[in-house]
């Protein structure tokens, strides 16, 4: 199997997100995360995942500073994976994704389910991109402006 090229030096904010949070095992770690899964036991049944893909997963999370591992709040002795503010970041994205995938990844009448806000028990209104003076934008309405290095 041929080793990937890493994309962690990448000039493109894109590549560089999809280098950290682009695996599909770590976004489904990262959602269960924001569902409040916090043990590897917990992660394990549900994704039903090997544990040595998930160990490989959640150090990687953790070393890019995704998830932060404390102590069990339980007070056992197993540990705790919690989204750090870098974790909790990723949201949008992936409301983002799941508003796509209820639009285009399901046939018609397939069984599936929806976001809503909690509060208003409602359907979570489709995510838009706008400009600084209101104006709703599409993809062909933005472009790509180079900026000189912060360092």
């Amino acid at each position: 199997m041929a080793k990937r090229t890493s994309l962690k030096d990448n000039a493109c904010p894109i590549a560089r997100s999809m280098e950290s949070i682009g695996d599909c095992w770590s976004m489904l770690i990262i959602r269960d995360a924001m569902m409040g899964l916090r043990r590897f036991s917990e992660f394990q049944k549900h994704l039903g995942l090997a544990k040595n893909i998930l160990t490989t997963r959640l150090r990687a999370l953790v070393a890019d500073g995704i998830l932060t591992t404390e102590p069990a709040s339980d007070g056992s002795a197993y540990q705790d994976y919690v989204l750090t503010p870098k974790g909790r970041a990723v949201f949008p994205i992936m409301v983002a994704l799941r508003q796509w995938g209820e639009d285009f990844a399901f046939a018609p009448g397939e069984a599936t389910n929806i976001m809503v806000d909690r509060k208003a028990g409602k359907r979570v209104r489709p995510l838009e991109l706008h400009a600084a003076d209101g104006r709703l934008l599409g993809v062909g309405d933005t472009a790509i402006k180079p900026v000189a290095s912060a360092g």
